[in-house]
């Protein structure tokens, strides 16, 4: 919302936040959109570069603010790098914008109303957290009396054990089935049919449950790192997978429309000289993916110069010609690369130590969030690459693709990249964006760990 223009380094940015609905959220009554395409359109000094960014899992405003203080003032260190631009493109002026949407599919503060007796949270029904609880989530998932419902039966059911039962009451599964129908009701916008088809909700509650029991290894839990210690816990693990896919959709739908919107006006006050860069991280870059790819119905000005994905919360075959095992169906962002919208290189980056990527995305598409439970999703199998994964473990793959998966990787800062136009380049990069540890756990949490590896690149790059 506000321009940031105090973070204590030579780059300044603007906060363009949307709603929930993608409608761009005023400042003091005015809208920082209208702030940027005057500063664009002034001739004095002209911006030369725009580089629009966008957050991944993150809940509010003061979190993205955090967020992107950090990134640009890690960028503004790399003076040198800064120097060589201006070397390399006289009169190198960048514009600089941070993209907040509500992106939050789970978190924290879910769990954090914690009641007299220590327990996670309290599913005693005359709780009002209870409430709060039904409203979040309802808010996530699909905002209906029928979710609300729905939900008020789990947490119910949930305040009657003690530890989670060895199988699924029917009363909680029969409100699962309630809650996957009501999000996919609810998930309509241009486009939807296409993406459902890349990315459909096809959950298995039995399944789901069967998993959340035997988990052994925290890395694969759907929770937030920490295992399974109550029913409350067990029971939440399907309504998180919703929120999870619904925020996917969101990044979606809030891109291809504000997003590109938003854009496309940006261009269209400026002359073909001026080069637009987008970047996103985890969901983020659905969000940027989407904004450049648009819908079949419109169009950018003209393409953009270079789009960079960090650490992508996005499946791996999204850009190819043919996804594996899905009937001749492209990648839902397939556009993008038979349009030639992106003139200059695209970047992804992976990491081994990225356990939401490596994890809790393919654990997911194996329980059947991502449909075809017909697939093997076993990435030690003789396929070289798994049905279901994310882009910030496996990099963008698949047919119809120039792909370099370069076996340097990402570089230091004393080294220059040869990127080509038109080309994909995948790098790995574990030994920049690696997992800090947790204050309060020797391995962090999924949510933590995943948003604080991409401070890693911009500190390295």
């Amino acid at each position: 919302m506000l321009i940031k223009d105090k973070i204590g380094t030579s780059l300044n940015y603007y906060l363009i936040a949307f709603d929930a609905n993608g409608k761009e959220r005023a400042n003091n009554g005015e809208l920082i959109s209208q702030k940027v395409l005057e500063t664009l359109s002034k001739p004095e000094k002209p911006i030369t570069d725009v580089f629009l960014m966008s957050h991944g899992w993150q809940g509010d405003i003061p979190a993205a603010k955090d967020q992107y203080d950090r990134w640009i003032a890690a960028m503004a260190k790399n003076q040198a790098d800064i120097e060589k631009m201006k070397q390399v493109r006289p009169g190198f002026n960048p514009l600089l914008i941070g993209l907040h949407w509500p992106s939050k599919p789970w978190g924290d503060e879910d769990l954090s109303a914690v009641s007299p007796d220590k327990t996670i949270v309290s599913f005693d029904t005359t709780d009002d957290s209870q409430e709060e609880l039904v409203e979040q989530y309802a808010h996530r998932i699909a905002d209906t009396e029928t979710t609300r419902e729905a939900l008020r039966t789990i947490f119910a059911a949930a305040g009657e054990y003690d530890v989670a039962p060895y199988t699924l009451p029917s009363e909680v599964r029969e409100a699962y089935e309630v809650l996957i129908k009501e999000a996919s009701l609810s998930s309509e916008a241009e486009d939807a049919d296409a993406w459902s088809e890349n990315e459909s909700l096809n959950l298995d509650p039995e399944s789901v449950y069967e998993a959340t029991l035997t988990e052994e290894n925290e890395d694969v839990s759907f929770g937030i790192g920490d295992s399974v210690k109550s029913a409350g816990d067990a029971f939440l693990n399907i309504p998180r997978l919703l929120s999870f896919w619904k925020m996917k959709d969101r990044a979606r739908k809030i891109g291809q429309t504000s997003g590109f919107n938003l854009l496309n006006r940006l261009q269209q006050v400026t002359d073909n000289t001026v080069r637009f860069h987008l970047m996103g991280h985890s969901f983020g870059c659905i969000f940027v993916s989407a904004t450049v790819a648009g819908t079949q119905h419109n169009k950018l000005t003209r393409p953009v110069n270079s789009l960079v994905l960090i650490q992508g919360a996005l499946s791996l075959w999204s850009f190819c010609s043919n996804v594996p095992h899905r009937k001749n169906i492209p990648g839902y962002f397939r556009s993008i690369i038979s349009d030639r919208k992106v003139t200059g290189p695209i970047v992804t980056t992976q990491s081994q130590y990225d356990k939401a990527v490596k994890n809790a995305y393919p654990m997911a598409g194996t329980l059947g969030i991502f449909g075809g439970q017909d697939i093997d999703f076993d990435p030690n199998t003789e396929k070289t690459y798994p049905g279901v994964g994310g882009i910030g473990f496996y990099g963008i793959q698949g047919d119809g693709l120039e792909v370099i998966n370069d076996e340097k990787g990402m570089l230091t800062l004393q080294e220059s990249y040869n990127f080509e136009p038109g080309k994909i380049y995948n790098l790995e990069s574990s030994k920049y964006i690696v997992v800090p540890p947790s204050p309060t756990s020797n391995s962090g949490s999924l949510q933590e760990s995943h948003q604080d590896e991409c401070d890693g690149i911009a500190t390295n790059q």
